[in-house]
């Protein structure tokens, strides 16, 4: 998971021991690194995604590691009933969830002039809508285990008022807002929620899709550290507030880019 320095040298946090964690978007990129942090940290894991290969590939993998085998289902997360279904069903077979990481999302470039009300509500179905329903669906398994963390993933493409895809960076900003009004609702509960913020991750996605020559020499100049951000950085900040060192976190966007906000 690391993209700087050995595993060894990274944080233990005792307490995300024997955790249960729900991810969405789990099968690769941020989600993947997600996913096997917390693995590796004693945690059982339970994801959705889309692509079954992939997931399938990455329980396998940790399992072999010898750490918690994660459990993986196939979900489309824009069909609320079905990711209701599904986290009400794992919670009866693992137990109920200490932390939800709403990971999931798709940043698919697209011009003003080619939105359609059916491209907005599809973007929408992905990027926002699942974060609150599936907050809902384990708010009640984590008032009875008297507290828990909710982890929103926004993005700094609107921080930085960028554009090519005013959709996506509309949903993500939401993020903030979504988190504020939970974390106030949900800390009678004990229940923290607070955004994480990557900036421009080098997943295999981006990489192949997005990234050239001027993308690097962009980095270069925004980013105040000139190494590459990598999903390993942003696990590491969703371990941390999952984690009980940070108890008294919530309501708070905690933004990994490599200074370039």
């Amino acid at each position: 998971m690391s993209s700087q320095g050995s595993k060894a040298a990274l944080a233990r946090y005792t307490s995300l021991e024997g955790k249960r964690v729900f991810v969405t978007g789990g099968g690769s990129g941020i989600g993947e690194a997600i996913v096997a942090g917390f693995a590796e940290q004693g945690a059982q894991v339970a994801f959705v995604d889309i692509a079954v290969d992939a997931s399938l590939a990455l329980c396998e993998r940790l399992g072999s590691e010898g750490y918690p085998k994660p459990v993986f289902r196939q979900c489309d997360i824009r069909d609320v009933q079905a990711l209701q279904d599904t986290i009400g069903t794992l919670a009866e077979s693992l137990g109920d969830f200490d932390v939800l990481v709403n990971n999931a999302g798709n940043d698919q470039r697209h011009a003003p002039e080619d939105v359609t009300p059916a491209f907005w509500d599809n973007c929408i179905a992905i990027n926002q809508r699942p974060m609150f329903f599936a907050a809902q669906a384990v708010l009640e398994g984590m008032k009875r285990r008297g507290g828990g963390a909710i982890i929103n993933l926004g993005s700094i493409s609107w921080h930085l008022a960028n554009g090519g895809y005013t959709v996506y960076a509309t949903t993500k900003a939401a993020v903030s807002g979504l988190t504020r009004g939970l974390a106030r609702d949900l800390g009678p509960f004990n229940i923290r929620v607070n955004t994480v913020t990557p900036g421009w991750v080098m997943t295999e996605r981006q990489v192949n899709l997005w990234l050239d020559e001027e993308g690097e020499k962009l980095i270069d100049r925004s980013q105040c550290l000139k190494r590459r951000l990598m999903p390993g950085d942003i696990a590491r900040m969703v371990l941390f507030l999952a984690s009980d060192d940070a108890a008294m976190c919530t309501a708070q966007e905690f933004i990994v880019d490599g200074g370039w906000a």
